[in-house]
């Protein structure tokens, strides 16, 4: 099994809005309506939308190839492109999603070791992420991997406000 990891651009924006939807549904079908999965699939994987983030110079897409097939993808942000104000000294995670038929396969790691590296070239402090209070799996694997939590903070699916813990991995 060969991993690489690509720097998404503009070329990318339709293979990016069908990951990002396939794997937000997937992880997230299951525990909310189908019309808040809607509303929110809708509103945030839109062209347009996709587009404006991919535009940002603040942010940043990388997919991660098995054998030359897109299993995964990670978004990041600094400065103002984070989702909240962290500071100059931080880069958020703002998604990190894995394909079902490669999760435990090492890939939200090796996406996970991506970021902290592009984080260190960059001089930050700290990286960061929000991640969905009910999502056990999730948070079980951010604290293995050296996150703590340090807060909370409000994420809108649909007409449902949830609540996603922050944490914060400190790059020593």
């Amino acid at each position: 099994m060969t991993i690489k990891i690509k720097k998404c651009n503009l070329e990318d924006l339709q293979t990016l809005q069908e990951i990002s939807i396939e794997t937000f549904y997937d992880t997230f079908k299951d525990q909310n309506s189908t019309e808040n999965m809607e509303a929110y699939l809708d509103k945030a994987f839109n062209l347009p939308q996709l587009e404006e983030e991919l535009s940002n110079v603040s942010s940043q897409f990388f997919f991660v190839y098995i054998d030359h097939e897109v299993g995964g993808y990670l978004k990041i942000n600094t400065n103002d492109a984070q989702s909240e104000d962290m500071g100059d000294e931080s880069l958020e995670i703002e998604r990190i999603y894995i394909k079902s038929l490669f999760q435990k396969h090492g890939l939200g790691k090796y996406l996970l070791n991506k970021a902290i590296e592009i984080a260190r070239d960059h001089h930050k402090k700290k990286v960061w992420l929000g991640v969905w209070e009910e999502n056990e799996n999730a948070i079980a694997f951010y604290e293995k991997m050296g996150f703590v939590q340090s807060g909370t903070h409000s994420f809108h699916m649909g007409d449902e406000e949830q609540i996603d813990f922050i944490m914060i991995k400190n790059l020593n």
